[in-house]
């Protein structure tokens, strides 16, 4: 069974941090890519930011690039995601996911979902 379980969301002010957590069970994890995403109330899906198997590919959409560092540690079959000053347009559920192989885009072929993590973020 392939479970991906998301923590350390929350709510913080304009200009804080959050550091999000993804532990997976019943992989190999360090075979996979694993990224994250996010979605706001009445808003489509968001590609966030992806790591690669050896933790060498990152991957960050320009919307969070410099403020957001993806990490993982294939020891603890986890990933994080260290978010920086947030802004409110920041707000959504964030979701972790997994996938195997090749695909065209680093965006798509995500196989394994988590449920989410509320990430607030106020003015």
């Amino acid at each position: 069974q392939v479970q991906l379980v998301e923590s350390g969301g929350g709510l913080t002010q304009a200009g804080g941090s959050l550091r999000l957590s993804c532990a997976a069970s019943g992989l190999t994890f360090r075979s996979y890519t694993v990224g994250w995403f996010r979605q706001a109330p009445d808003k489509e899906r968001q590609f966030v930011a992806a790591i690669g198997w050896g933790g060498g590919r990152i991957f960050d959409a320009d919307s969070v690039k410099g403020r957001f560092t993806i990490s993982r540690d294939n020891a603890k079959n986890t990933v994080y995601l260290q978010m920086s000053s947030l802004k409110p347009e920041d707000t959504a559920v964030y979701y972790c996911a997994a996938r195997r192989g090749l695909h065209s885009s680093i965006t798509t072929g995500y196989e394994y979902w988590g449920q989410g993590t509320q990430v607030t973020v106020s003015s």
